[in-house]
């Protein structure tokens, strides 16, 4: 089991407590609004993809446990696009998306018959991480990280002082998701202007812990990955801060709703089986909490929250399954 999949489960136990305890006073546990939706239902849930989102959904699993001691939900990481495969081969109810559908993806799914809803989730700031150590790139402009990770970097750019001459002589080593991560699509897009383009000489997983583990053993090392991990592991991670035109801005909760930290702020979302939904008491009673304690799940799980107008989103989304 994970470090964070092991703290959740223990952040679970002091929830239950007090619930007992608000209930005992005439309260009601916060994560759901203390609803029975989920009271006397059981059977399973079967979620996969991005590495990223699982954590929010084990999040909302650990919380709905407590209302439906029954229903077992199983959460995979085969990355966005290895999920969104499951999904539309009707193999999970669930598919955990760092990005939107893709139209290649979505025809997989018509041809299969698969019906399904998009649901706006949480976001997450997509983080550039350096080793504790390195105490000189405090902040990297896009520019900068094209010259780290465009493909015309690959066996030419792999020292620190090729990114910025006042940089030390230090080999670069490089970390990051694997292409079957809705954060290799992101990162590609935004930092290298296309989808996919990067270069291939650098260390890839779909497992984001595999990153920070990457990272945090070598000085010269940078990586990529979702700012949850960033604020999961700050012994062994730093987060530069990124200029994308306007000025270096960090990656915050505030800058991530607010828009400023660009181009690497971005929702996430969870996929649902339509025909799941309607014919499966359990994955309906697990979404339908999902979404209702969405602030709890991603507080828990260390993601930031939705917007208000994000939140009229998801319940709107939401309406169209019932």
């Amino acid at each position: 089991m994970s470090y964070r999949s092991l703290k959740l489960a223990g952040l679970s136990a002091t929830i239950a407590v007090a619930a007992l305890v608000l209930t005992a006073c005439g309260g009601q546990p916060a994560a759901g609004d203390g609803s029975t939706e989920g009271a006397g239902t059981s059977g399973s849930v079967v979620a996969d993809g991005s590495s990223t989102v699982a954590p929010l959904t084990e999040a909302a699993a650990d919380f709905f446990r407590d209302e439906a001691p029954d229903v077992n939900v199983t959460v995979a990481t085969s990355g966005t696009g290895g999920g969104f495969a499951k999904f539309c081969a009707d193999e999970t109810d669930i598919s955990n998306a760092s990005r939107p559908i893709k139209d290649e993806e979505a025809a997989l799914c018509e041809e299969a018959g698969i019906e399904y809803t998009e649901i706006i989730i949480a976001n997450d700031g997509l983080s550039v991480v350096v080793n504790p150590e390195n105490d000189f790139a405090q902040c990297l402009t896009v520019e900068q990280l094209n010259t780290i990770w465009g493909p015309e970097a690959e066996g030419t750019v792999t020292n620190w002082n090729q990114v910025d001459p006042s940089f030390p002589d230090l080999p670069l080593a490089l970390f990051g998701a694997g292409t079957d991560s809705g954060t290799f699509d992101y990162f590609t897009d935004a930092i290298n202007g296309e989808e996919g383009a990067i270069r291939t000489d650098y260390s890839p997983s779909e497992d984001d812990n595999i990153t920070v583990q990457g990272v945090a053993g070598d000085e010269g090392a940078i990586g990529f990955l979702g700012l949850s991990y960033v604020e999961e592991n700050p012994d062994s991670l730093k987060a530069i801060e990124v200029d994308g035109g306007a000025g270096c801005v960090a990656p915050t909760a505030e800058t991530v709703q607010d828009g400023t930290y660009s181009p690497l702020g971005r929702p996430l979302f969870i996929y649902v089986n339509n025909a799941s939904y309607a014919d499966k008491p359990q994955v309906k009673s697990f979404v339908d909490f999902y979404v209702e304690s969405e602030a709890e799940v991603a507080e828990a799980a260390l993601f930031i929250g939705l917007t208000e107008e994000q939140k009229a989103t998801a319940q709107d989304e939401l309406a169209t399954l019932g």
